[in-house]
Formats: C-alpha cells, sequence, structure tokens
C-alpha cells in the first residue's frame, strides 16, 4: 500500500502481521512490528471478553497503511426508546461531538472557494452594536468566541438545567439550536479564551446553511462535496426544525463509515485523485492552542490533539466516541459505544494502547 491508499466500495482486510513491510521504504520501520497481543488486549477489554468493561463498546475499526486490520462489535443495550440488538458493520451510530470535526472539513471547503473568510467578522444581526460583533469565523473555529455558554451535561438535585448544551438539544433551543446558541451574552473578548461549546458549532453551521442555500442546498453540499467523495454511504446528517444542521452532535454513519472520514485526514485532504478538503486547512487541525486538563488532550480548530500530541487528530464525542488519526503510524482508530465521563479515562487508556502497538515510521514524523 502506499501514502495514497483509500478503500473502494468495500474494504480490504488484512492481517497487521502481514502488513509489516508493506510500502514501508524507511530502514527504521523495516522489521519492526505489530504489537498484535497489546492489540487484542485492548479490544478484549473494552468489549469484555475478559471481565465487565467499565463501560458498553458498540464498534471498534483499526486501519492501517489503508486496510482495516482488526474490527468489533457489541450489542446495543436496552433503553426506555426500545430494546437493544446486536451492533455489526451496517449499524449506523451517532457521532455526538465527532461532528465538529465534519464541521470542520465543511468550513475548509467553503474557505477554499473564497466564500468564507475566517479573519472577517461573521455575519449575525443580533450582535451587532455588542461586543460579540467583532467574533471572527477563526474565533469560532479555535472556540475562543468569548460567549457565555456552558457545556456542562449537569442537572441539579431539583431537575433543573445547569447546562447550556443540554438546553439547546433537548430543552428550549432544540427547535433551533442556534438562535439559541446566538443569543448567548459575551463574557470575554474574542479570540482571548478557550471554551468548549457545542453551541459555537452550531452558530458555525447556520452561517454555512445561509451561504450554501438553506437546508436543502446544505443537505446536498454535505452529501455531494464530502460523504458521496469517500464512500460514506450511511451516514446521515440531522437537522433542526428551524433547518440548521446540528453540526455539534449528530451525524449518524456505520463504525467503516467514520473510518473513511478519519482516512480523508490521513491523507492530508484527499481520496483518490480528488482533493476534497485542502492540504492547508488540514494543517489547521495541528494548531494545538489549548489544552483540556481533565483528559490531556490538546484543541486545535474544532479537532482535538490525542494526549496534548498535535501531530495526532482527533474527533472525540460524548459517550467514549472516537476517532483517532495518527499520521505517524499511518493509523485510525474508531471506537464507538456508551462510556460516562468518569470511565473515559479508562477507555482513553486501552485505546492508546491501541495507538501504540502500531510503529512509527520516523519518515512520517515531520511534516
Amino acid at each position: 500500500m502506499n501514502d495514497h491508499a483509500h478503500p473502494g466500495d468495500d474494504w480490504e482486510v488484512a492481517d497487521p502481521n502481514d502488513m509489516v513491510n508493506d510500502g514501508v521504504v524507511n530502514d527504521d520501520a523495516v522489521n519492526v512490528g505489530v504489537g498484535v497481543d497489546v492489540m487484542d488486549g485492548a479490544l478484549d477489554e473494552l468489549f469484555g471478553v475478559r471481565s465487565d468493561p467499565a463501560g458498553t463498546s458498540l464498534a471498534a475499526v483499526v486501519v492501517h497503511r489503508g486496510r482495516i486490520v482488526r474490527e468489533r462489535y457489541g450489542h446495543q443495550p436496552d433503553t426506555v426508546f426500545g430494546p437493544g440488538g446486536p451492533v455489526d458493520r451496517d449499524t449506523t451510530l451517532i457521532s455526538w461531538s465527532m461532528a465538529k470535526s465534519i464541521t470542520h472539513a465543511l468550513v475548509g471547503i467553503l474557505v477554499n472557494e473564497g466564500r468564507i473568510d475566517i479573519d472577517a467578522p461573521v455575519n449575525v444581526p443580533e450582535w451587532r452594536d455588542t461586543p460579540r460583533a467583532g467574533i471572527t469565523m477563526g474565533d469560532l473555529l479555535r472556540m475562543r468566541d468569548g460567549l457565555d455558554f456552558v457545556e456542562d451535561y449537569v442537572i441539579d438535585e431539583s431537575g433543573n438545567v445547569a447546562s447550556d448544551v443540554i438546553a439547546m438539544l433537548f430543552g428550549e433551543g432544540t427547535d433551533d439550536v442556534a438562535t439559541y446558541a446566538r443569543s448567548r451574552p459575551s463574557k470575554h473578548a474574542p479570540g482571548t479564551v478557550w471554551s468548549y461549546s457545542s453551541g459555537t458549532t452550531n452558530i458555525i453551521c447556520s452561517l454555512l446553511g445561509e451561504l450554501v442555500g438553506g437546508p436543502d442546498g446544505l443537505r446536498s453540499f454535505i452529501h455531494e462535496r464530502l460523504f458521496a467523495p469517500l464512500g460514506m454511504s450511511s451516514a446521515v446528517p440531522r437537522f433542526d426544525a428551524a433547518g440548521t444542521f446540528i453540526g455539534s452532535s449528530y451525524v449518524y454513519a456505520t463504525a467503516r463509515d467514520f473510518a473513511r472520514f478519519g482516512c480523508l485526514y490521513l491523507r492530508d485532504g484527499r481520496w483518490g485523485d480528488r482533493q476534497v478538503v485542502p492540504s492547508s486547512w488540514v494543517d489547521t487541525v495541528h494548531d494545538m492552542h489549548a489544552v483540556d486538563p481533565e483528559s490531556g488532550h490538546g484543541y486545535s480548530w474544532h479537532w482535538w490533539n490525542w494526549a496534548g500530541r498535535p501531530e495526532t487528530m482527533a474527533a472525540l464525542g460524548y459517550e467514549g466516541q472516537r476517532i483517532i488519526v495518527d499520521p505517524t503510524r499511518d493509523l485510525v482508530v474508531v471506537h464507538l459505544g456508551k462510556w460516562v465521563a468518569e470511565t473515559q479515562p479508562e477507555l482513553d487508556r486501552h485505546l492508546t494502547s491501541i495507538v501504540e502497538s502500531f510503529p512509527v515510521d520516523s519518515s512520517r514524523v515531520a511534516r
């Protein structure tokens, strides 16, 4: 396989031991194998093969040098909404905040076409003549807009919502997420303080809709310019009643299709002979400008940086949704599941073990 390997309509599955020297020309990588026992042990822990896991893993896909080398599926638990059931390669699952990184790709396509200036204040009429008037697309992408938005998933003992993200997605803002987010007052000067916010992403998505012709135009744009070129045939973005793509949280797709999206960024935005997202835009993902003190993951432009390493991209979502993209290992790891916040450090340790079971190719370290 070479640097431009991409899956077709189906996806080649390979044994990682057979790929040690496949396409590797760097002497440092020759005869350095994959730690298969470590990888399989971590997957066993995630899916409860050895003992009861701390969370529920529904799907995992590991892609090395363009081929699937491991794939596991679990069982969807019963909920108040209905019975669960087995998960397989055709089961679509929710992205949660991994959708933010998909939003990053959509913005990059429009920036490349000259339809968005990331350094210009965005056009939000209700922000005129307020401290919010100077907020730029760059501020929104870096989540440095300065808006007062509480991201905590918290309901107090009295049942009151103490979180803007809950109110926006499930409460008073559910029919018009962008209007809810735009209504938040200013707390800091634009560009000065990083504060992770799902509302920020939905503001971006409302602006995208205005640029490409409303909800129908944006649905077509997402499909024709991003999902279709990658073969993400299962992917479905969700819109609210006002017609805004809820890019903070809602894309449904199979684990394999989320892996396709990861492979797009692994290949610097290129898919086959087509540059889907400009490579210069993919480079913004390595502009790590903040670190979450709880997880240790860094933050760039609507992507995270795994374990604070700028070279390793990660789309992260609630309940343990993960797309980890490591160009130094030519690797994409996808995990979808239901892990509560308290157990996600354990989840991330297992995922780090999977990532580190693959050798680093030193020719790929310098970008």
